[in-house]
């Protein structure tokens, strides 16, 4: 198990060929949304908004350069359906 910013990620796979780990919390499953990181990254939300996976590009070369791999995302957003009623115009 690999924790990140208090996520369990509990399965993994490293495809050592193109230098990419796939992470997921319990089974993979398909995104609802995916975010882009600022360093290339994935992270991967359900319906909920819960992460549910991340893809790291390049950690083994990133972790050779420069000792630890940053990932930026997030730590919470907001859906359409979420704040469409709060930015409705007022009645």
């Amino acid at each position: 198990m690999l924790t990140i910013s208090g996520i369990n990620f509990d399965q993994h796979v490293y495809d050592e060929r193109a230098d990419v780990l796939y992470l997921s919390v319990g089974d993979p499953q398909v995104p609802a949304e995916t975010y882009p990181t600022p360093e290339g990254h994935a992270v991967d939300f359900d319906a909920d908004g819960n992460v549910i996976g991340m893809v790291l590009v390049s950690p083994r070369v990133l972790l050779d350069l420069d000792g630890e791999l940053k990932i930026t995302w997030p730590e919470g957003h907001l859906r359409r359906e979420q704040l469409a009623p709060v930015l409705a115009p007022a009645v």
